[in-house]
């Protein structure tokens, strides 16, 4: 009796084991789920954000189907017709899977299976790829990264029509195309995978999508803490020619860990974050619904979410991102990653009601769970306006390596870069900063030299100038020294250093101020660069104050160029224009802009105007009559026409050692082309002047044509809010707690 007892309770595990087996291989489970779906088929026709995006899916896949399908063997780098078609498929089968699933009908999940059978027929003959320039060549694709890109859009597709093929089917594929082609990323491409990079993200959520729908614990594991024992070459280069990690540290868990600041800030800048994004969040909605042990929404602090609302806040008022270090221009949260990414944040965060405000914007969703959530949220009039406000992120896993400021008032828009290099994305550009009004540049970062999947230039890759050109130090708004870029244009040196907060400070609604030091750029110099947008009730707009305070231990020249948008309209010095033109410099970005005009200072104060989309701007700068003013425009040495022609100011200062810069950007007036009026086209400040430079402190009195005077003092060497400060300066005594005086 005792021994039937016993066999009773042993089936009963066994079958409880079994259950659970059966429970852990329920397909969908990626970013679909089963009780997901059955709440969509449920809502269907009532939901018109979410049906709108599913007819459009529709109509799309309904397309490619009826065009047949195509897998052709592969010989293109990105633009080229095997790249793109490739590329395409990827995308289709992911969206013909999810079809299946909402909508039931046999056709999508037979055309992802047929599709999927070519590609294990194709797969298995396949060579790494003709192209040879990559660091790691893939198969399908010229890099690995794009086989990367390739498995986690169609892990999802085969998580979708699982259960629709048979167990041999399974096998076929998952012998002969899954498990060989997460191979070939990973343990055959170590140079890829075993790294701290955007490329290892997709390489790591493509490995361990895959392992979680095959529920293969082997790949899961190598997706989440990289391969053992594995040795790299330290010389290793990326396809952008930079230098990629080398702390030995790989994973899916280590790349969050490492890019991501406390606060969400992604190290590679808003532009590749936008591009990792996917992987980061379709992989940890995978782990959620898989492996909810780990946890994954809550590792660091919740820091992939945060990372959302970091990326939000790195977009200028038309929702384009900020171009930081290797950033392409038009990149805006209206691309299919930040569907993602809104949809994810709002149904696995806290469903914030600003972030329905910029899923109507985006005007589709998700076709799963989290687009559900979205969905019901806008019918249910749930949505609120997303609130850009001024903000400060800090760089480095541990928010000690600088950071990004961005000031925000009425339409004016300030980005003070103070963070470290970035990784091989990153720019010689400490304490640069760029302006924008109502999401038009006013003063640009040029962001990166590249015509993105445009095969015509450089087969749509990085182009020579981007090393030459955007990544050097002259070629941001910010100081250079002896026409040399900052740590020597060197990565290796780059990526030791990294600026230091001094203060920032959002709490004054009239007047918001970040200020960073720079000691290593230079060896010997200390760049210590404070901007604020400052709300004057007698002025039409807020302005810029920016002051520049350089300290050094040998006498040097300072250029600090002012790259403006639009037309110049008026100067208060002279100029002469060179009857041939001539490269500004030989290297260093220097050989790229062609020196138009030049002119020295005639007045303490310097003014240049100009007028952009309608709105009148001028630069007033503190200067010396033996300043020169060199008028700039970028495109010297550039035969290919790889560089926008766009201009430039630079005051030189020759032959100093401290010296300080201080300039006031106002923006006013408008001009209407069809009523040809102009108003208030002449700037509103009279005079500004540097009433006091020394070691502790910076007094600067501000005065407009109105006849008001204002004093901005900065504390040079004490950054503390609560610290009390008396300065006599003339017959006045100045009193005040904090880092600077404003009255």
């Amino acid at each position: 009796m005792k021994r039937k007892i016993n066999l009773i309770l042993v089936c009963l595990v066994m079958i409880m084991l079994g259950l659970s087996s059966i429970q852990a291989q329920d397909h969908p489970s990626l970013i679909l789920t089963k009780k997901g779906v059955q709440q969509i088929r449920k809502e269907l026709g009532s939901i018109p954000i979410f049906d709108n995006s599913l007819q459009a899916v529709k109509d799309e896949i309904d397309a490619e189907i009826a065009s047949g399908i195509d897998t052709p063997i592969p010989k293109d780098y990105s633009g080229g017709y095997t790249h793109d078609r490739h590329k395409r498929n990827f995308v289709v089968l992911q969206k013909a899977g999810v079809l299946y699933q909402i909508l039931d009908d046999e056709k999508y999940a037979k055309y992802v299976k047929d599709m999927l059978m070519q590609y294990e027929e194709l797969y298995k003959t396949l060579p790494l790829h003709p192209k040879t320039r990559s660091y790691a060549r893939g198969k399908l694709f010229w890099q690995c990264l794009n086989d990367s890109n390739w498995l986690v859009y169609v892990s999802q597709a085969y998580d979708c029509v699982y259960d629709y093929l048979t167990k041999k089917e399974r096998n076929k594929l998952e012998k002969n195309l899954f498990r060989p082609f997460a191979d070939h990323i990973s343990i055959e491409s170590p140079q890829f995978y075993q790294r701290v990079h955007n490329h290892s993200t997709w390489g790591n959520a493509a490995v361990g999508m895959i392992g979680l729908v095959m529920n293969d614990q082997e790949l899961i594991d190598r997706a989440l803490y990289g391969i053992k024992g594995v040795n790299l070459d330290v010389n290793a280069k990326d396809d952008d020619g930079g230098f990629l990690n080398k702390d030995g540290k790989a994973g899916f868990l280590a790349n969050i860990e490492e890019p991501f600041s406390p606060d969400g800030y992604y190290n590679e800048g808003p532009y590749y974050q936008r591009y990792a994004m996917y992987p980061f969040l379709v992989f940890a909605e995978g782990l959620h619904h898989v492996k909810p042990e780990l946890k994954i929404f809550e590792y660091k602090d919740s820091v992939l979410l945060k990372s959302i609302n970091a990326l939000l806040n790195l977009s200028d008022e038309d929702g384009d991102f900020f171009p930081l270090n290797d950033g392409q221009k038009g990149m805006s949260y209206y691309n299919s990653a930040l569907v993602t990414a809104v949809d994810v944040s709002y149904y696995f965060g806290d469903h914030n009601p600003g972030l329905l405000s910029i899923a109507a914007e985006q005007n589709k969703v998700l076709l799963d769970d989290s687009g559900l959530a979205v969905a019901l949220g806008i019918k249910n009039g749930k949505a609120e306006p997303f609130q850009k406000k001024s903000i400060n992120l800090s760089d480095g896993p541990n928010g000690k390596q600088g950071g990004v400021g961005v000031l925000r008032k009425d339409g004016i828009e300030l980005v003070f870069k103070y963070a470290s290099q970035g990784s091989s994305h990153g720019h010689y550009d400490k304490l640069s900063y760029s302006l924008y009004e109502l999401g038009e540049e006013v003063l640009q970062d040029y962001g990166l030299a590249r015509f993105v999947n445009i095969e015509q230039k450089g087969g749509g890759n990085y182009l020579k100038e981007n090393k030459t050109w955007a990544k050097q130090t002259i070629a941001h708004n910010t100081l250079v020294q002896n026409e040399q870029s900052h740590y020597q244009g060197v990565y290796d040196i780059g990526s030791k250093y990294h600026p230091e907060l001094y203060f920032f400070d959002n709490s004054n609604s009239s007047i918001q101020v970040v200020s960073a030091k720079e000691t290593n750029a230079y060896p010997g110099t200390e760049m210590h660069r404070t901007v604020a947008i400052i709300k004057q009730d007698e002025l039409e707009k807020p302005f810029v104050l920016d002051v520049l305070k350089v300290k050094s231990d040998s006498t040097n020249q300072y250029d600090l160029p002012f790259y403006f948008m639009g037309q110049v309209l008026k100067t208060n010095f002279e100029y002469s224009l060179p009857k041939t033109l001539k490269p500004l410099g030989k290297d260093n970005g220097y050989e790229h802009l062609w020196a138009e005009g030049c002119g020295n200072s005639a007045d303490k104060n310097t003014k240049f105007s100009w007028m952009e989309k309608g709105r009148f701007y001028t630069l007033t700068s503190v200067t010396t009559e033996d300043d020169e003013l060199q008028f700039v425009r970028i495109g010297a040495k550039d035969p290919e026409f790889n560089l926008r022609r766009e201009a430039g100011l630079i005051i030189r200062r020759k032959e100093a050692t401290n010296t300080t810069f201080v300039s006031i950007i106002e923006s006013h007036g408008n001009y209407s082309p069809v009523t040809e009026s102009a108003v208030n086209s002449n700037s509103s400040i009279e005079n500004m002047q540097v009433l006091l430079d020394t070691v502790d402190y910076t007094a600067i009195s501000i005065t407009t044509k109105r006849g008001i005077t204002k004093l901005f003092i900065l504390v040079n060497n004490a950054s503390s809010k609560d610290a009390n400060h008396t300065l006599k300066i003339g017959e006045t005594n100045y009193t005040w707690v904090g880092s600077y005086y404003y009255k």
